[in-house]
């Protein structure tokens, strides 16, 4: 073995060299109190969650449904309406109902935004607060 002792000459020079292994032993024991520690910071009462579960909107007796072909005609349930005048004086009838009905559209995927629009638009004039939209659920596993 062989020792570097060095000259009389190499005493003003300062040792760049960091030693590290103190430092990794002494992140190494912290880990180890870090992980013996936190299970027994994080006890929390026990409960039992409700579970979630995805359910299709029911259609109420009381909501009104809307839809629009893809002419742009305009049916209150199956009943076509003559314009929008006729469906605003139908929604500010239902408006003033309690509680207030929720107006459900069911517009053609083929029809202009315009003609859904315009349902939309005589919803919000009536004061509908609730409006929803129909669509058709993707396919499963798709």
């Amino acid at each position: 073995m062989s020792m570097n002792v060095g000259s009389p000459d190499d005493e003003d020079e300062v040792v760049s060299a960091i030693n590290t292994t103190p430092l990794v032993d002494v992140m190494l024991v912290l880990l180890i109190i870090f992980l013996i520690t936190i299970p027994v910071v994080t006890h929390t009462v026990k409960v039992s969650l409700p579970k979630d579960a995805n359910q299709e909107a029911q259609t109420k007796p009381e909501n009104v449904t809307i839809a629009v072909n893809e002419q742009g005609t305009i049916f209150w349930d199956s009943t076509p309406l003559t314009g929008t005048k006729d469906l605003l004086h139908r929604l500010e009838a239902v408006a003033v109902k309690k509680p207030q009905p929720e107006v459900q559209i069911r517009g053609d995927a083929m029809s202009r935004y315009e003609s859904v629009g315009k349902v939309v638009f005589a919803c919000q004039q009536a004061g509908i607060s609730k409006v929803g939209f129909i669509t058709q659920p993707p396919p499963h596993g798709g």
